[in-house]
């Protein structure tokens, strides 16, 4: 559950917040619901799309929220929050097959900016001084009891509390083209990177993720004509949502997971053995069939999928929910080797814990089916001779006039624009680097909302896990430092 919304205790003291996006909106709610009058609250963003992150700010309307509002809540603890706040503007985006509005992912933006002006508002009006300063934070050392974050125009701001809520990364340049003529290393904001593009011209899309997936419905939307690969390592598509269902998990539940303490992944699958027998399902086809992804034909496994959308089984959608409100409770608890069991199968579960959306399902579909977008997998290398680029994959080679980079970036993965303050950090003894990426804080002031949190799960955090670190760490704040 969340914080109360009202009648916790006054408290008093100056916190800093390094970051504007959506797990910095998720701490402002959470501190909302609880903080009285005294003290203040800095926030650092230097981004003028304050409030929305680099996922969510201004973009083409091709670009969607990939996931039903009943887990897009930045509110933790209340489920209907972002539902409420869209009311009837859902009703224009009603994805029909999947019986969920899919809304593009700047009117979520619009959302985030609402809920986080509104946390402002709530603080100031009790009397909290609340401040937003566009600046870069690139040094943090302790000072006197206190922490002091050094900017990058030499300011300096004294806080007894900090938390770092600065995003994720970019795509990495696996194929070194950065500066490369006719590559676009980020491919967001889409209106910006499609913009002038000729519409006869052929296309390479690196990756097969959801980023990639956005990319190529964008292109279709806007008439392009030339042909589309999408070109990867594995060629895995992300699977597809299907529609929800009323089913409430009786077995795999976080109480259940908290209840137990130290937890293996045999007894994880124990519970959702039970689960699935429960609907007449058995859990052992449904890991066959995951299993088959790694070699499955990508396009007819993506027209199963479609055709599967309304189909009642419970097997996919059951790890769908618990993978982003069971999976960081029970991440915490399973021992380094059972870990290792998880990663191993990352491609496959980041393609089945965030799926793409019917509407875009069926588009690619279209797309396949025409030949005007093939599916590249095996890729060993990316080059540009004699004007074009040269993709070298297992057994083929495709040329194309311009690349575009959708990696999306692995989990824990430090932004480009954290890097100094992350050194910083480390140098300072105020965090400790992870073996599997990011950072754990080291000193009691310092905490971290986002897939920075070195101890999360393998997966990239949805809104549900940012929206529970947003919550823990705003009771971490809260409590008394000793």
């Amino acid at each position: 559950m969340g914080l109360p919304r009202a009648g916790a205790e006054a408290w008093g003291m100056d916190i800093a917040i390094i970051g504007g996006g959506a797990a910095a909106v998720g701490l402002l709610d959470a501190l909302a619901g609880a903080a009285q009058a005294q003290g203040s609250i800095t926030v650092f963003e230097p981004s003028p799309d304050r409030w929305r992150g680099r996922p969510y700010g201004p973009d083409l309307d091709s670009v969607l929220v990939n996931v039903p509002p009943a887990i897009m809540s930045i509110r933790h603890g209340d489920p209907g929050h972002y539902s409420a706040w869209l009311g009837t503007r859902g009703e224009a985006y009603l994805d029909q097959r999947f019986g969920q509005p899919l809304v593009p992912r700047a009117l979520y933006g619009e959302y985030l900016e609402h809920t986080a002006e509104k946390a402002v508002a709530e603080l100031r009006e009790r009397g909290q001084r609340v401040e937003v300063a566009a600046a870069s934070v690139v040094g943090l050392a302790r000072s006197a009891g206190r922490l002091t974050l050094h900017t990058e125009d030499g300011s300096r701001h004294v806080a007894d509390q900090v938390a770092l809520c600065v995003g994720s990364g970019r795509p990495h340049d696996h194929y070194g083209l950065e500066g490369t003529p006719g590559f676009v290393g980020d491919p967001y904001p889409l209106a910006r990177t499609l913009d002038g593009m000729t519409p006869g011209s052929d296309v390479a899309v690196i990756g097969s993720g959801l980023t990639a997936v956005d990319v190529v419905v964008s292109l279709a939307a806007r008439g392009h004509t030339g042909r589309i690969s999408m070109v990867s390592r594995t060629g895995m598509l992300p699977h597809v949502w299907q529609r929800p269902r009323a089913h409430r998990p009786r077995h795999v539940t976080t109480e259940r997971v908290k209840a137990h303490g130290e937890i293996t992944l045999d007894w994880l699958a124990r519970l959702l053995r039970a689960e699935l027998a429960d609907a007449g399902e058995d859990l052992d086809a449904l890991l066959a069939d995951l299993r088959a992804a790694r070699t499955e034909d990508p396009v007819q496994r993506l027209r199963r999928q479609v055709e599967a959308v309304d189909a009642p089984e419970i097997g996919r959608r059951v790890l769908q929910e618990t993978s982003h409100t069971v999976g960081p409770y029970a991440w915490r608890l399973l021992a380094d080797h059972d870990k290792n069991r998880l990663r191993a199968h990352f491609r496959t579960a980041t393609s089945l814990a965030s799926p793409m959306v019917p509407v875009n399902a069926a588009r690619l579909l279209r797309l396949f089916d025409s030949g005007q977008l093939d599916p590249v997998g095996g890729v060993n290398s990316i080059e540009r001779r004699n004007g074009r680029f040269h993709v070298d994959a297992e057994g083929t080679t495709r040329t194309a006039d311009l690349v575009i980079n959708a990696v999306n970036p692995p989990p824990h993965a430090i932004p480009q624009a954290a890097v100094a303050l992350v050194n910083s950090l480390v140098a300072k003894g105020l965090a400790t680097p992870h073996p599997s990426g990011g950072v754990v804080p080291a000193a009691p002031r310092l905490h971290i909302v986002g897939d920075l949190a070195g101890d999360g799960p393998f997966i990239t955090s949805g809104i549900p896990g940012v929206a529970a670190q947003g919550a823990a760490a705003a009771r971490a704040i809260l409590a008394p430092v000793t």
